[in-house]
Formats: structure tokens, C-alpha cells, sequence
């Protein structure tokens, strides 16, 4: 998909724009085009005509890590290693939830507001099921776990750091040790043999 080049000065504007979202989203207050105006120093419809909805913005402002997230599952995919292709994809997703505030907003919507969303959104569901499906015919993860299991625990244990910890570093301590409790939990039961 390609964007159509925007002159100089549209670009900074977008920029921006996009930078003022960011700290916003980052400071946990919601966002509307007028007060993005005012703050970024640009006019309304300079903001509308790059942005029709705070929803287009925010996921603009959460598209870098959506994009990193459907990276990192490429290669986890290319990972022959069931267990920890699945490990690490849900340790990568689990800190990004956690780091970016963004992301847990967007993927919480019901609909989406640009298609380049709807498509990183499937292509995280896809390669989440896959990983999934291959551990689980690997025999190391429990054979009752589903793919639609994985998104609350996820999500679960984000919302529990977020309770728990204020400081960027006992959040990610406290992700990582949520984490591997979950992930034990999820491994499939050892033969008695």
C-alpha cells in the first residue's frame, strides 16, 4: 500500500500532528482533533484534513507498533522451535501492551477507522492462531487452549500491571513475571514416563 507523497509543509504538519497524539495517548487523555489543533499550534482543518476522526489519529499513532508486532510474528513464524516461536511472540505483544499505550485503545475498538489497521489487526490474529495451532501439534502447549484464549490472558495480564505498578520498570518486571506464570500455565503437562 502506498501513501500519496505529501508536500514539506504538509508533512511537518502531520508530523506534527501525530507527535502531539502521541504524547496525549501517552498521558492518558483522550483524544479530540480541536485540542490536537490547538496544542500541535495548527489550525482545525489542517487536522482535519489529515485525521477525519480521533480514531483515524489514534490508530495512526498506534500503527509503528502494530507494524513491529506483525514483524516480530513474521519471524516467529520462520522460528522452528514451536515453544519458543509462541513464547516469544506473546512476550513481544505482552510488552507492548504494557510500554504503548496505543495499542491496548485500538485493539479494545470494535471497528476500525483505516483499512491499513483492520489488515495488521488480521495479521496478528492470523499469525497468533498459527503459532498456536503449531505448538499445539507439537504437544507443547495444553491441548484445551484455544486461539481466542489468548487475547484475554493477554490482556489480563496487562490490565493487572497496570493496577499493580507506576513505574515503566516494575511494569515490565512485573509483565515478565505474570508472564512466565502464564506460560507455565499454558505448557503442555510433562509425561510420567
Amino acid at each position: 500500500m502506498t501513501t500519496p507523497q505529501l508536500r514539506k509543509d504538509a508533512a511537518r504538519n502531520w508530523d506534527r500532528i501525530v507527535a502531539v497524539a502521541r504524547a496525549l495517548v501517552d498521558q492518558d487523555v483522550t483524544l479530540q482533533l480541536n485540542d490536537v489543533a490547538r496544542r500541535a499550534g495548527l489550525g482545525v482543518g489542517t487536522v482535519y484534513r489529515h485525521f477525519a476522526t480521533p480514531e483515524a489519529l489514534l490508530e495512526t499513532v498506534a500503527t509503528p507498533c502494530l507494524e513491529a508486532l506483525a514483524a516480530h510474528g513474521e519471524q516467529a513464524l520462520a522460528d522452528t522451535d514451536p515453544w519458543r516461536a509462541l513464547e516469544g511472540f506473546l512476550t513481544r505483544t505482552l510488552e507492548a501492551q504494557i510500554t504503548d499505550a496505543s495499542l491496548a485503545l485500538v485493539t479494545a475498538a470494535s471497528t476500525d477507522a483505516l483499512p491499513r489497521t483492520t489488515e495488521l489487526r488480521q495479521s496478528l490474529t492470523t499469525t497468533g492462531t498459527a503459532l498456536l495451532n503449531r505448538a499445539r501439534e507439537a504437544a507443547v502447549v495444553r491441548p484445551d487452549l484455544s486461539a481466542a484464549d489468548l487475547v484475554p490472558l493477554m490482556c489480563g495480564i496487562a490490565y493487572a500491571v497496570d493496577v499493580h505498578d507506576s513505574t515503566p520498570a516494575d511494569r515490565i518486571g512485573t509483565a515478565h513475571r505474570y508472564r512466565g506464570t502464564l506460560l507455565g500455565g499454558l505448557r503442555a503437562a510433562a509425561s510420567n514416563t
